[in-house]
């Protein structure tokens, strides 16, 4: 329960989502990262797309727990207002997912965050820290040294949001740290949180930067 809306989770993968829940992903990024990404999201849309689909591509959805029988599709009711999502599928309103990887970053094995996207109503509710804890244990318990993310510079709320009230840092792999000046027109930022001491010297390197 968040706020007075109670959600439930759903896990999935690239090559099983169903078209309405593909339809939801791109429609949910473009309102999302459009503006951070600027005149690159045409491009950037193209690459979200095919990455959307593969194999090793993991989700947790977030579905809103329905209030009744009588409440149309893509509409809740909590505590303070109904709330219109973007779903428009069957079942219970998804309004947020996370898609990430398990992948190899400077020879050790990460969590790779590559989306955290929630609709704007149910933003501030504390439910984008909950997610990304829940990513965090994910990662502890498959034995992952660190969770890594790029977020872009524009993207300051996104930013905040991690450096501030996530205590995540800048990572030493992040160009803006490998060369701020080869690197000083860079859209982007690699951050990262670490549970390893091998982690540390590779991404919070404090020689480095």
């Amino acid at each position: 329960m968040y706020a007075g809306i109670s959600v439930t989770l759903e896990s999935s993968r690239g090559s099983l989502l169903s078209s309405y829940m593909k339809e939801y992903i791109q429609n949910l990024l473009k309102i999302n990262m459009e503006g951070p990404y600027g005149i690159e999201w045409h491009e950037e849309e193209k690459v979200k797309g095919r990455e959307m689909v593969e194999e090793n591509a993991l989700y947790i959805f977030v579905r809103l727990n329905q209030q009744g029988n009588d409440q149309e599709v893509g509409t809740i009711i909590s505590k303070e207002k109904n709330i219109q999502t973007l779903w428009k599928g069957t079942g219970a309103p998804v309004v947020a997912f996370v898609q990430y990887r398990f992948v190899m970053e400077e020879e050790l094995p990460v969590l790779y965050v590559y989306e955290i996207q929630l609709e704007d109503t149910i933003q501030g509710k504390g439910l984008g820290k909950f997610l990304m804890q829940l990513l965090e244990l994910i990662a502890r318990k498959n034995n992952m040294m660190a969770v890594v993310l790029t977020v872009k510079k524009r993207n300051e709320g996104a930013m905040r949001f991690y450096l501030n009230k996530l205590s995540y840092k800048i990572s030493s792999t992040s160009p803006s740290k490998v060369d701020p000046l080869e690197y000083a027109d860079c859209t982007y930022e690699i951050l990262c949180k670490v549970f390893d001491a091998q982690a540390l010297l590779i991404f919070e390197n404090p020689l480095s930067g």
